[in-house]
């Protein structure tokens, strides 16, 4: 076990990094104002327009580095900054989150494959886990081969998640690449504002990166305390 919390302690590490300089380069970005004086709001609505969308609808969320698209109920959810605000870093999480709408509403392939494996990670996420301790435990008491089975269908579910961070990755990537297409395309941002915005989600994307690494990392970690037999 001790192998695994320094694992987790090194991934933990990287993930507190990479999310402390994404929130630096928003409020980095943050700070260059736009030209044309659109809120985040605005440019989701009008992006939103452009590639003809009509029933999807742009609302506010309260707190910080919240945006999300919801396919449920076709909403485009920003945080209260990026909605009201009108700067680099609001018009790229604004573009960004209308690229989600926009793979919604073209059956975007890898959207579609997350949004099926949504309900199973809801259920794997938080159990798969103590599935597999519960299950190395109690063959290693009892000696009794069940215990092992349990452990492995918790390595089952841990997998299923760890999928589901992989096929994020695409998803997020794509989403970000629409939004810039399309704001470079429009002649939304000048040359400065723009490459605000480009650096500002590919820190952003870096998270989900992190995200996906620590997950097959902690996968690989309990696949060998499963099958490797080895009780550190």
């Amino acid at each position: 076990m001790i192998g695994y919390y320094i694992l987790i302690g090194i991934i933990a590490l990287v993930s507190w990094a990479v999310s402390a300089r994404l929130k630096s380069k928003f409020e980095q970005y943050s700070k260059v104002a736009l030209r044309n004086g659109m809120s985040g709001a605005e440019i989701a609505e009008k992006m939103l327009a452009d590639h003809g969308i009509r029933d999807v609808r742009v609302i506010s969320t309260p707190g910080r580095l919240t945006d999300h698209y919801n396919p449920a109920d076709k909403t485009v959810n920003l945080s209260e900054a990026v909605y009201n605000e009108r700067n680099a870093a609001a018009a790229a999480v604004a573009a960004h989150e209308v690229g989600h709408a926009v793979q919604h509403a073209t059956a975007y392939e890898w959207l579609n494959m997350r949004s099926k494996l949504v309900p199973m990670v809801n259920i794997s996420s938080g159990m798969s886990q103590w599935l597999i301790i519960g299950g190395l435990i109690l063959g290693a008491a009892s000696g009794l081969g069940f215990g092992y089975y349990i452990a492995i269908a918790g390595l089952v579910l841990m997998a299923i998640t760890t999928l589901f961070t992989f096929i994020t990755l695409p998803v997020e990537y794509d989403a970000s690449n629409r939004a810039l297409a399309w704001l470079k395309n429009k002649n939304m941002l000048s040359q400065q504002e723009y490459a605000g915005s480009e650096d500002a989600l590919k820190w952003a994307a870096r998270t989900y990166l992190v995200a996906a690494i620590g997950a097959l990392a902690s996968l690989l970690y309990w696949a060998l305390q499963v099958f490797g037999g080895s009780r550190d």
